[in-house]
């Protein structure tokens, strides 16, 4: 099975577009949560979006692991930082956690294309 998290945080993007329209008091409740828990406080927010990514993998959630892995690519996160935190996942989280890190491979990979810095030339 093949899976495209940029096309998985899409259709989630999409469908919670209609969402804030719907029930524009809780999205709005849950955007202002998000923001406040991601910003650099103690914590950078890329230390924050590898603990999210690491809970992600072990709730087994593709949308969570899509929008943390690209967040995660969008500011910077290395390959070899990636990998450390896949590894404390599946420490953590045993087997499911392994074969969701290895779909967070996926993601990273998917991401890391989409947002290359373009090679000049």
């Amino acid at each position: 099975m093949n899976k495209s998290y940029p096309d998985i945080t899409r259709s989630i993007s999409a469908n919670a577009r209609k969402l804030r329209r719907s029930i524009p008091d809780t999205m709005g409740g849950f955007s202002q949560l998000a923001h406040g828990a991601c910003k650099d406080g103690a914590l950078t927010t890329k230390t924050k979006e590898m603990i999210a990514t690491a809970i992600a993998i072990a709730t087994r959630c593709d949308g969570c692991i899509g929008f943390h892995v690209e967040a995660l690519v969008k500011l910077g996160c290395t390959w070899d930082e990636f990998n450390e935190v896949l590894g404390m996942t599946i420490y953590m989280g045993g087997g499911p956690s392994l074969m969701y890190a290895a779909d967070a491979v996926t993601a990273f990979e998917q991401f890391s294309l989409l947002h290359a810095p373009e090679k000049a030339g």
